[in-house]
């Protein structure tokens, strides 16, 4: 079993979860019961299932006994998915500056096919410059010396790579007019980003919508949010909702198709692709070059 996509660690583990879980409801074996095989909670079973922690290759090849896969051309593929689930991202080397809650997203979305994103604030990070990543970090990390600034800019820079894959995601952002409006940096800079959406906006593969102040009240009040598919039957799709200490994740068919509905809705009111190059023009207009 291999992934189709350039998934990384943590949509291997999704995937290997899935599978587990499975294989266990196949024979009417109970999480204790699987827990118990491997040394391990009823909660810790869930959580492998779930693909929220990393694999032992002991505790998966003593689970497909448990559930009765002894074929070792079964086994194989599943024990060879362990492995690779373990293997570090390609953020490992930036810890010290990406927060552990958000290191799944990352995984995520280096796998998603499809990411659909609301953005309240600021310009989302796929689609930021690097000045303008800089300036939103220091404003939101007071205190911190240059270096640690370096790499979280370093850490966001990173994340675009997925843009220039051979095969990049679909990405699609509603952007607030507020965030466009918003001097987080020097003029220049501003303007320099501004320019790079207008220029984004135009790939086959990102579409940039605005919603615009003169809508008033819309579904999306609550705050920002990003929606990720995939294209690997074995993952749902996933809401990442972000604050200032976390993220959530949500999973459940229901949440997923409330904040797909608001997308949606927010589609149908924010600007057409026309429309998003004329305004986004307006507003940088006013940062003097």
């Amino acid at each position: 079993m291999t992934l189709q996509r350039a998934g990384g660690p943590v949509v291997r583990r999704v995937v290997l979860g899935t599978q587990l879980r499975r294989l266990r409801e196949a024979r009417g074996i109970s999480r204790v019961d699987a827990g118990y095989s491997i040394r391990a909670s009823e909660s810790k079973v869930s959580r492998l299932e779930l693909g929220r922690v990393s694999f032992k290759e002991r505790d998966v090849a003593d689970l497909l006994t448990l559930y009765g896969v002894t074929d070792d051309g079964e086994r194989s593929p599943l024990l060879e998915l362990a492995r690779q689930a373990n293997e570090p991202g390609w953020w490992q080397g930036l810890t010290d500056v990406v927060p552990g809650w958000f290191q799944p997203y990352l995984g995520l979305e280096e796998a998603a096919i499809l990411i659909r994103s609301y953005e309240l604030q600021f310009v989302p990070g796929l689609l930021q410059t690097e000045d303008y990543a800089r300036a939103v970090m220091i404003a939101g990390r007071r205190g911190d010396d240059t270096g640690v600034v370096d790499r979280m800019v370093a850490a966001r820079m990173s994340r675009q790579a997925i843009l220039a894959r051979p095969e990049p995601p679909r990405v699609w952002v509603v952007i607030d007019e507020a965030a466009l409006r918003r001097s987080v940096a020097a003029p220049a800079v501003m303007r320099t980003q501004l320019e790079h959406l207008i220029a984004l906006n135009e790939r086959a593969n990102v579409t940039v919508q605005v919603i615009p102040f003169s809508v008033g009240t819309h579904a999306a009040e609550g705050g920002s949010f990003s929606i990720l598919r995939f294209d690997e039957p074995d993952i749902p799709d996933v809401v990442y909702l972000e604050h200032l200490t976390g993220a959530n994740y949500l999973e459940r068919p229901d949440d997923v198709t409330h904040y797909m509905l608001t997308m949606d809705n927010l589609a149908l009111e924010s600007t057409t692709p026309r429309e998003t190059a004329k305004i986004i023009e307006s507003i940088a207009s006013h940062h003097a070059p």
